[in-house]
């Protein structure tokens, strides 16, 4: 994320970054949560630096955001996931919910919010959850968002089991927070037997006591059985290296594994119930 010194150093920036991966023949590019912050920057650094305020500078500007995205989709025939941001919705209440919006090549628009709070979103921003989880229908199949640690909760990947395609947008600022991120991916691939898309912040933004400090890389994860790689890791990003990390996905291959796996865990889930309840205890000391 970038100090911005007016919109059109942010729509030159975006529209670089989307050029660039279509460019190379990416279908389906996926940026990170929070990353539109870079946005409060444009009000001034008083108002970047300080976390209410930020909150309200980057809700105005996201009709803009949505607008430059979505002419950018349609201009490169791509979808797009934007960055999510801090999203005031008078539908919704007072408090703002984080927000995710996919945009297609015919210029239509998914919108996702966050459904699980970390710590610093209800403790210190008052970022509440948003509307309900939604599966997109699209050329590429169907796409599911789970938006950083959404992705660390196992029913919420399960309510999404109909999505050849997740993908789970993040903003960590540390190692320990990445890998969480990652293994929620691995585990949701691994469950759902799905393509997992994982975006991560990087770097340092100094200006902002919300994101002044992130660490991440992009991947992509698959089950690790037929047709995947035995890792189960299709693309692996360089850590706190910003830039795009690609990978070619089948979602024939989803199909594939779901009807013909070495497991069939997605199928299976359904046998836990009667043997989920609270374990007995059985002393052994």
């Amino acid at each position: 994320m970038d100090q911005l010194p007016d919109w059109a150093a942010y729509a030159a920036k975006i529209e670089a970054w989307v050029a660039e991966a279509a460019g190379q023949g990416a279908q389906l590019l996926v940026f990170p949560e929070y990353g539109a912050m870079e946005l409060a920057t444009l009000a001034g650094p008083e108002v970047a630096g300080d976390l209410e305020a930020s909150l309200h500078a980057v809700s105005a500007r996201i009709p803009e955001a949505d607008a430059l995205h979505r002419d950018l989709a349609m201009r490169h025939g791509v979808h797009i996931l934007a960055a999510s941001a801090p999203v005031f919705d008078p539908e919704i209440g007072p408090r703002p919910v984080n927000r995710a919006r996919l945009f297609t090549p015919d210029g239509q628009i998914g919108v996702q919010d966050k459904q699980i709070m970390t710590r610093f979103e209800r403790e210190v921003w008052g970022v509440v959850p948003g509307g309900p989880l939604r599966l997109f229908d699209t050329a590429l199949g169907r796409i599911g968002i789970l938006i950083c640690y959404d992705g660390e909760y196992p029913l919420l990947g399960r309510a999404l089991s109909e999505a050849e395609i997740l993908l789970m947008p993040s903003c960590t600022e540390a190692l320990t927070g990445y890998w969480r991120v990652r293994i929620g991916a691995t585990a949701r691939a691994l469950e759902a037997q799905c393509i997992a898309v994982m975006a991560s912040t990087v770097g340092d933004a100094p200006w902002s006591e919300a994101v002044d400090t992130n660490c991440g890389a992009g991947g992509v994860f698959g089950p690790p059985d037929t047709g995947f790689p035995a890792t189960g890791v299709l693309a692996e990003g360089r850590l706190n290296a910003p830039g795009w990390t690609y990978a070619r996905v089948d979602p024939a291959q989803v199909a594939a594994v779901r009807a013909d796996g070495v497991v069939l865990n997605r199928a299976h889930w359904a046998d836990q119930t009667g043997r989920d309840g609270i374990a007995a205890l059985q002393r052994l000391r």
